[in-house]
C-alpha cells in the first residue's frame, strides 16, 4: 500500500494517477476541509483531466484522510518555501510530514520524497530523523528523492509521458521506486544518487528562470531606445542554437520562482549570475507599473482606479495563484499608495483582493486601461469587448493596432 502525503497540486494527480493504475492507494492531509472535499468525491483545483482521473480512483477504492497510514511506500509531496531573510530552503513540512511517518510505519517501509528540494536536504534533515526514531537507514527504513515534473494545465499528461528521476542509496530500491512509476509513467525513468536527483531538479527550474531573466532585461533594453524585443527574439530565434524565451511581466509558480532561492541560500559567494536573475524577474512587476505610468500621462488619464488588471493566476487557462506576478504587481501599487486597482479572472471564483471583479463586462465598464497579465484563452475569446480599451500587453497575445507592450 502506498500513503501519499500532501494533496496539492502534486500530491493530489499523483496519488489519483496511481490508483487508477491498480495501486492500492490512501492520500493523507493535515488540511481537514481539502481531506472532506476529496471524501465528497470533488475535486479542489480546475486542471484538464483530473475530474476524469478522480472518478477512476475513486472506483478503484483510493481512501482520503487527515491520518497518516502504516504503508509499504510514503510519497511525500509537501510545500517546500524559502526563507525570506537567507533565501534557504524552509524544511518545516518535510520534517513534520517525515517525522509523522517515522512514528507510524512499519521497518523496510520506503520514505521517497517528491517537493523539490536544495541539494542535501536529506542528509541534513531526513536521514538525521531517521536515526533519531531508532531505524536503521537500509535496513529499517529506505529514501529515495522522486522529484516531481509537472506543469499546472497539462499535470495530467505530463504525469504519464514526462522522463523521470530517482535518486535512491542502493539500486535495490531504486528499481523497487522505478516500478512504482512504471505502472503510470511511460516516459524514460533514469536512476541516480539522491543528491543527484536532488540537484537536476533545482537546476532544471534555475536554467529557465535565467532564461526568462535574459528576455526580461532584453525587453528593458529594448524599451530604452523603442526597439521591438518580440521581433528581436523573433530574428535572433532562427539562429540554430539560439532559443530566447519571452519577456513577461514576472515569474510565477512554485518552481521557477523559488527553486533558484535554494541554490542562493545554500552557496551564496557561487551563485552571483543565478541571484541577477531573480533580481531581474522579481523587477518585472515594477516594471509594468512604470509602462502603467507613462500610459496615463500620455493620455492626460489620473484615475488609478480606472486601472484593470487581467489575470490573477501566475500562467494562462489554471487557477493556480502562487508567487502570481499580478499579486506582486498589486504589492508594488500599494506600496506606492497606488490603490483602488481593480482586478479581473475567470478562474478565480473567490475573493482575493479588494476591488476583484467576477463579471468580466462589469469589469470593462469601470476601467479605462487594461493590463493583461495573464493571456488565458477566455480572454482570446473576447476581444471585440476589449477594443476601445488602452491595452498593456504583458504577455504579447494581442494583435491589435496601438497596443502597448512591456
Amino acid at each position: 500500500m502506498v500513503n501519499v502525503i500532501g494533496l496539492g497540486y502534486i500530491g493530489l494527480p499523483t496519488a489519483l494517477m496511481l490508483a487508477s493504475h491498480g495501486v492500492e492507494v490512501v492520500g493523507t492531509d493535515k488540511n481537514e476541509m481539502l481531506v472532506n472535499q476529496l471524501k465528497k468525491h470533488q475535486v479542489t483545483f480546475t486542471e484538464t483531466g483530473l475530474e476524469e482521473l478522480f472518478n477512476q480512483a475513486v472506483s478503484n477504492g483510493i481512501c482520503f484522510t487527515n491520518e497518516y497510514q502504516q504503508a509499504d511506500i510514503y510519497i511525500v509531496a509537501v510545500p517546500t518555501p524559502f526563507h525570506k531573510e537567507d533565501k534557504k530552503l524552509d524544511s518545516k513540512y518535510l520534517v513534520s510530514a517525515t517525522k509523522s511517518i517515522l512514528e507510524v510505519c512499519k521497518k523496510d517501509a520506503v520514505i521517497i520524497i517528491e517537493s523539490t528540494i536544495s541539494p542535501r536536504t536529506i542528509d541534513k534533515y531526513i536521514r538525521p530523523l531517521v536515526d533519531l526514531h531508532g531505524f536503521t537507514l537500509g535496513k529499517d527504513i529506505h529514501l529515495a528523492h522522486a522529484p516531481e515534473r509537472l506543469l499546472p494545465g497539462k499535470m495530467i499528461d505530463e504525469l504519464v509521458y514526462n522522463p523521470r528521476t530517482i535518486g535512491a542509496d542502493s539500486k535495490e530500491i531504486g528499481q523497487l521506486v522505478k516500478k512504482l512509476y512504471q505502472s503510470f509513467c511511460k516516459g524514460d525513468i533514469l536512476l541516480t544518487d539522491i543528491k543527484s536527483a536532488e540537484m537536476s531538479k533545482v537546476i532544471e527550474n534555475t536554467y529557465r528562470d535565467i532564461n526568462i531573466a535574459f528576455a526580461n532585461e532584453l525587453a528593458k533594453i529594448c524599451r530604452r531606445d523603442e526597439m521591438d524585443v518580440y521581433e528581436i527574439i523573433r530574428l535572433a530565434n532562427m539562429h540554430p542554437r539560439v532559443n530566447i524565451l519571452q519577456p513577461g511581466p514576472g515569474v510565477g509558480g512554485h518552481c521557477i520562482s523559488v527553486d533558484p532561492w535554494f541554490l542562493v541560500g545554500d552557496y551564496p559567494d557561487l551563485t552571483n549570475l543565478i541571484l541577477t536573475a531573480r533580481k531581474i524577474n522579481d523587477s518585472m512587476p515594477k516594471h509594468v507599473l512604470g509602462r502603467i505610468r507613462v500610459m496615463m500621462k500620455e493620455h492626460g488619464l489620473k484615475d488609478i482606479t480606472r486601472i484593470g488588471l487581467y489575470g490573477m493566476t501566475y500562467k494562462e487557462n489554471v487557477d493556480d495563484i502562487r508567487e502570481s506576478p499580478t499579486m506582486k504587481l498589486l504589492s508594488v501599487m500599494d506600496n506606492h499608495l497606488a490603490f483602488g486597482v481593480k482586478a479581473y479572472d475567470p478562474f478565480i471564483v473567490s475573493r482575493l483582493v479588494d476591488n476583484q471583479y467576477f463579471d468580466f463586462d462589469r469589469f470593462l465598464s469601470d476601467i479605462d486601461i487594461l493590463v493583461v497579465m495573464v493571456g488565458h484563452d477566455h480572454l482570446l475569446d473576447h476581444v471585440d469587448k476589449i477594443k476601445d480599451k488602452l491595452i498593456l500587453d504583458t504577455r504579447h497575445v494581442l494583435d491589435q493596432e496601438g497596443i502597448y507592450q512591456l
